[in-house]
């Protein structure tokens, strides 16, 4: 009977024990889970208030993406405080509370911290890189064939002048009989005062000019600038890094550009990137269709220099912000209606022009970020008129017909008796562009341009190339048509070709060391390997035409440096 109750007593306790048990295990199963469904929650939260931020999308510009979810985590304080309140919400509800306003100025803050840090990547502000090894370009200019003494320049010879003295005293005493007639200084403010400009402050001082007011007062008779002006890299830098105050699409042309304003009112012509560096045109593409290349204008300008021309306005290439630099400051309506985001998650637009402005030929960032080319606009036509000239070299534009030089073999002997090919230098300024046409691969030249104030006493501008270096794998022997009928080359420019000939100042590696200078030489080299050694086999052939002239004419060189002790 004992024995019977113990029992029931044993088994009463051990029950009471495992029960109390079990319920601790149970309780601690409900509050892990309780736990993992409130950190679920708050991750969830966190995932789509960055998806609401920007789209998910693989860029191919190295560190943007990385760069971008940094500058998405980043928060100032303020909003960390709001962030718990959020987080002691219902999931639903704060979806519903956030507000457009406030995604705005998220977006926008984020999309600024990804421009400045892909600046940083591409090394804004740092353009000259150190080369190892001796500098071949440094040694390049300082040649003598680069140091040849210039003709003093007359004060007719400066495209832009600053007013005189006795120029200042007229204009004090027009303005001071317009403040008699008009007291009230407050009528008249300076633009100056428009949005966003900063204040003007320029005097006759040189040291107040912005840099593009410089280059402009630079422009001369026989040189776009001086190859030694420290403005050069001072403007460079400035169009690589200045913030961009409008963006509108330039007027005329057959392909998508725009017109940038800076805040001290200097302005570029922009032309973006539509093809990889190492996309080559297509061999049955005409030239009069083929794409324009950002950095076939940045290139052209470099090469332009090393040639000694210096007729091509400066140009800098430059990572941008197609959201925040472009769609939401442009004016121009009809731009501002092709922007569109890419099934990829990419921002896009098209502008409107006569070619590939189409949704099917979108300018797209990656997703946000865009690599351009942005060259220094020459002095408004109001103040420096230019003159547009047809070249006798002019191609036909046609799938089916010649130009009458492509079927004359003595075409030339009819320009040199037209105007103003039979006098002066015009004729040898056109065969030093040819010259620089068949060593980038340019067929594009159908017009040049000059200042009206020299007359025909002046050198060519070099501007447009954006069709240059698109095949590299094989050479346009008819863009050389001028040299070869013509057989005239100047003097200085045969020197050069011969001093970048030799292996100590190979065109390719001179080429190569000064594209280093750019900025969007940090993310990609502007010309792929395949085309600078397409600039080494054309300089060779350029050199053979010159020869074979020589074998078969006298007057073959025109000597513009006479007394020069480096015979041709």
């Amino acid at each position: 009977m004992k024995s019977g109750i113990w029992q029931v007593c044993f088994y009463n306790m051990v029950r009471r024990n495992l029960g109390q048990s079990t319920r601790s295990i149970y309780l601690g199963l409900a509050c892990l889970s309780l736990s993992l469904h409130v950190l679920l929650a708050f991750f969830c939260l966190s995932v789509l208030q960055t998806a609401c931020v920007f789209p998910s999308s693989s860029s191919s510009i190295p560190g943007t993406d990385t760069q971008h979810h940094e500058s998405v985590s980043q928060s100032p304080a303020s909003d960390a405080a709001s962030s718990n309140k959020l987080q002691r919400r219902p999931h639903d509800e704060v979806r519903h509370k956030l507000t457009a306003n406030m995604l705005h100025h998220k977006v926008r803050g984020s999309l600024n911290e990804v421009t400045e840090k892909s600046k940083k990547l591409i090394g804004v502000g740092k353009i000259i890189q150190k080369v190892d090894g001796p500098s071949k370009l440094e040694a390049l200019f300082k040649h003598p064939l680069y140091n040849l003494p210039q003709p003093e320049l007359q004060q007719d010879d400066w495209l832009l002048r600053l007013k005189t003295e006795e120029d200042a005293k007229d204009t004090e005493s027009q303005e001071e009989e317009k403040e008699d007639i008009f007291p009230d200084d407050s009528e008249w403010q300076s633009n100056s005062h428009e949005e966003g400009y900063d204040k003007v402050t320029w005097t006759t001082d040189v040291e107040t000019h912005p840099p593009w007011l410089r280059f402009h007062l630079g422009i001369s008779r026989w040189e776009l600038y001086n190859r030694k002006d420290p403005n050069l890299a001072q403007l460079t830098h400035y169009l690589a890094t200045q913030r961009i105050l409008g963006a509108v699409q330039k007027k005329g042309g057959t392909q998508l550009k725009l017109l940038i304003s800076f805040p001290n009112y200097g302005q570029a012509l922009l032309k973006p990137m539509k093809q990889s560096r190492h996309a080559e045109t297509d061999v049955n593409l005409f030239y009069f269709s083929d794409f324009e290349r950002h950095n076939a204008e940045i290139a052209a300008f470099h090469l332009d220099r090393l040639l000694g021309f210096n007729r091509i306005p400066p140009v800098v290439g430059r990572l941008i912000n197609v959201t925040t630099e472009i769609k939401e400051i442009t004016t121009d309506r009809r731009l501002s209606k092709t922007f569109f985001t890419s099934p990829a998650g990419n921002v896009c637009f098209y502008g409107q022009c006569e070619y590939y402005c189409s949704v099917e030929h979108p300018v797209c960032g990656q997703p946000h970020m865009l690599e351009v080319s942005l060259a220094t606009m020459l002095p408004d036509l109001t103040i420096a008129p230019r003159r547009s000239w047809r070249s006798p070299w002019r191609r036909s534009y046609s799938r089916t017909k010649l130009a009458q030089w492509e079927k004359d073999p003595a075409y030339c002997d009819t320009v040199k008796q037209t105007p103003p090919y039979n006098q002066g230098t015009r004729l040898v300024d056109l065969i030093d562009m040819a010259v620089l046409d068949f060593l980038m691969s340019n067929m594009d030249r159908h017009h040049y341009e000059t200042f009206e104030q020299f007359g025909n006493n002046t050198f060519l501008l070099h501007l447009d190339n954006g069709r240059a270096f698109g095949r590299h794998s094989q050479d346009e022997p008819s863009i050389l048509a001028p040299l070869q009928q013509c057989c005239r080359i100047r003097r200085s420019i045969l020197l050069r070709l011969r001093l970048l000939s030799l292996p100590d100042f190979r065109l390719s590696d001179i080429m190569r060391e000064s594209l280093t200078q750019d900025p969007l030489s940090r993310v990609a080299p502007l010309l792929s390997e395949p085309h600078l050694s397409a600039l080494d086999r054309r300089l060779a052939k350029v050199l053979q035409v010159v020869q074979a002239c020589q074998e078969k004419h006298d007057d073959v060189i025109y000597n513009d440096i006479e007394g020069h002790d480096q015979g041709p």
